[in-house]
This record gives structure tokens, C-alpha cells and sequence, in this order.
């Protein structure tokens, strides 16, 4: 069995989708959610999937080795961010080699980087009157959204869209791939 743990710091759509693409797996499970905001819609979510939730400050992933060993307890092959706002830190980037995920809500490396991130994003691709956007799924590394690439899907954009629509799309296919490419990427890997 693989056990993932998904960092997350808001609703948590992305965390419920995966695990519920999740549940019942026969080689994939959800075995820890990790937060770093204590009123995080995330953790209602963990709490209805009896799934272990741990709400972490900035000293635990910054400044000790705290989270890496509750990660390490609980075998985690690899970690899920959906929405987790902080700059993963070398010492876990260190402990986990290729082994954490994120999923960016536009067509990297356009819109990426500090503070590009949900609502920023879709008002700057509307702003900018894109014709399209779409998803990013990458490896993590110490640089917001540089990490290597893995997956990319767009969609058009119409003219009369709003950002909240643009965001619905983006959405969508964030809800339809994340999962798929999570698996995927699990099973060709080494623990």
C-alpha cells in the first residue's frame, strides 16, 4: 500500500475529489491531511473521512524536523498539495525527492510564481484577455511552480466569461485530473 499525505490550507475541493478517487483503493491510500490553517474547510473534510489530520505552524516545517518525522511515522510516498499556500522548504524537499505534487490553476509557466495562486490567477489570465488557461501538474522543487512538469490541459476562454466562470473551468479540470495523474505517477515510482 502507498500512502500519500495531502497539504492543503483552504476548502479543500481538490483534497475531497482525491479522496474519494481514493477510497477503497486497492494499492492507494489517504493516510494523513496536513494544514497549516486551523479554521481550513479541509479538516471538516478529513474529519467526515476519518482520515488523521495534523495542523502545522511555521516552526514545524520551517524551522524543525517535526513534520517530516510525523510524515516518515505515518510512511508517506508521496505528498499531495491542493491548495497549500507555503513554500515547500529544502529539508523536506530533501526528504521527499520527487515525491510532492502540486497542481497550478493556469498554463505554466505563464501565471506562476509568489502570490500567483486561486483567484489571482484567473483575474490576471482575464485581465489579460487570454483565450485560453487550463491546469499544471508538477514536481515540486524550492521555487514556486518551476518544478518539472508532468501533465497540462487547457480550455478556451470566451470573451464574455468572467473570472469566477474562467475559475469554474479550471476547476473541472482540476477535479477530473488531479487524481488520474496522482495514480499514475504512484505507480511509477519507487517507495
Amino acid at each position: 500500500m502507498k500512502n500519500v499525505a495531502i497539504f492543503a490550507s483552504g476548502s479543500g475541493s481538490n483534497a475531497k475529489e482525491i479522496i474519494h478517487f481514493f477510497d477503497d483503493h486497492a494499492h492507494i491510500k489517504i493516510s494523513l491531511i496536513v494544514t497549516n490553517k486551523r479554521d481550513a474547510g479541509v479538516l471538516n473534510i478529513a474529519k467526515d473521512a476519518s482520515i488523521p489530520f495534523t495542523i502545522i505552524t511555521e516552526d514545524d516545517i520551517y524551522h524543525t524536523e517535526s513534520l517530516i518525522v510525523k510524515l516518515k511515522e505515518r510512511n508517506i510516498d508521496l505528498i499531495v498539495l491542493a491548495g497549500f499556500l507555503w513554500l515547500m522548504p529544502m529539508n523536506i524537499l530533501n526528504a521527499f525527492p520527487d515525491k510532492i505534487l502540486n497542481i497550478h490553476p493556469s498554463i505554466l509557466p505563464k501565471y506562476g510564481g509568489k502570490g500567483m495562486y486561486g483567484h489571482h490567477v484567473h483575474k490576471a489570465v482575464k485581465a489579460n484577455h487570454e483565450k485560453e488557461t487550463g491546469i499544471t501538474i508538477h514536481i515540486v522543487n524550492e521555487k514556486y511552480d518551476e518544478g518539472n512538469i508532468i501533465f497540462q490541459k487547457k480550455c478556451r476562454i470566451n470573451d464574455d466569461m468572467s473570472s469566477e466562470d474562467i475559475a469554474n473551468s479550471v476547476l473541472k479540470l482540476e477535479h477530473k485530473y488531479y487524481s488520474r495523474k496522482i495514480e499514475e505517477y504512484l505507480n511509477n515510482i519507487k517507495a
